[in-house]
């Protein structure tokens, strides 16, 4: 039988190992791309390090802009001495610094962390899931998204963004080959040692590895949610908690008003209301699949 514990070592190990095919997708189509057109290995190290160089940016500000487009407001003690205590209260079960707190007036049930590590990070919840949720459930959210800063969920999801960036570019040159220089016809074309087959292959992989980059972005980012929600459950020690949390947003099925599409990975839940996303391309995991499974531990 599942425990928590098991949980959590399961969807580590699933999430090095999605990492892992992203390292090797990235490597074929830049082997792909040295095939067909031949390209000096430095301009596919300088597209790296522009990548790189974006995603850095991204890491070190993107949580102010998170905040700022959610509405999220700061919060104190004396303001709202409930909330902050039971922030607090998670923190020292979980041995964290004490994060910022926001609160978000949105009648959604909802909430999300943010930050680069423990020492810089901000929990932001809505007022809905305030005044719509008992104190165990709660208590159930707010440790998921402890467990996210915990867990370092989202340096993990840096090094994620930076390998879609990386693919973007390569694909990119290669459709502007295309259209403006066509085809550069490889050392082994020249000396009529090419490879026909291995070169369709290539094409193939440059023309669909952002399509596959973007599944694989969005596996991780569901395995994040699986191993939060074990790690929460572990912190509160009561994962029936969080499940009847799960239950109360599934039933209310109301969207968040501040969310996009660059911030949804961080929610609590999908902030999309309905079924305008499939679950294919969703960023976070079914809600019926994780209510079964922490009933499970």
């Amino acid at each position: 039988m599942a425990t928590i514990y098991t949980n959590i070592a399961a969807n580590k190990r699933k999430t090095a190992m999605l990492i892992a095919v992203y390292v090797a997708l990235i490597t074929g189509v830049v082997y792909a791309l040295q095939r067909v057109y031949g390209y000096d290995p430095s301009i596919v190290v300088f597209a790296g390090i522009f990548s790189v160089g974006m995603s850095l940016v991204s890491y070190y500000t993107g949580d102010k802009v998170a905040l700022a487009v959610s509405g999220a407001q700061a919060v104190t003690k004396e303001a709202n001495p409930y909330i902050v205590n039971m922030v607090e209260n998670i923190s020292i079960t979980a041995g964290l610094p004490m994060p910022k707190v926001y609160v978000i007036s949105d009648n959604a049930i909802n909430a999300f962390a943010t930050g680069r590590d423990p020492q810089h990070a901000s929990v932001a919840v809505t007022t809905g899931a305030i005044e719509n949720l008992e104190n165990e459930e709660l208590e159930g959210v707010l440790a998921h998204e402890l467990s996210h800063v915990g867990n370092y969920d989202i340096r993990v999801m840096t090094i994620v963004i930076v390998m879609v960036g990386i693919i973007s570019i390569l694909s990119n040159w290669f459709w502007r080959s295309q259209l403006f220089g066509g085809r550069r016809r490889s050392s082994d074309d020249r000396e009529g040692g090419g490879n026909g087959v291995l070169m369709i292959v290539g094409l193939v992989l440059i023309i669909f590895s952002p399509i596959v980059a973007q599944l694989i972005q969005l596996a991780v980012s569901r395995r994040r949610e699986y191993l939060a929600d074990a790690s929460g459950a572990l912190l509160t020690r009561y994962p029936e908690g969080l499940a009847r949390a799960l239950e109360k947003i599934s039933a209310a099925n109301q969207p968040t008003a501040n969310a996009n599409q660059a911030t949804a990975h961080l929610y609590f839940t999908n902030p999309f209301s309905g079924k305008a996303f499939s679950n294919l391309f969703s960023t976070h995991p079914p809600i019926d699949e994780r209510i079964k499974r922490l009933r499970a531990m």
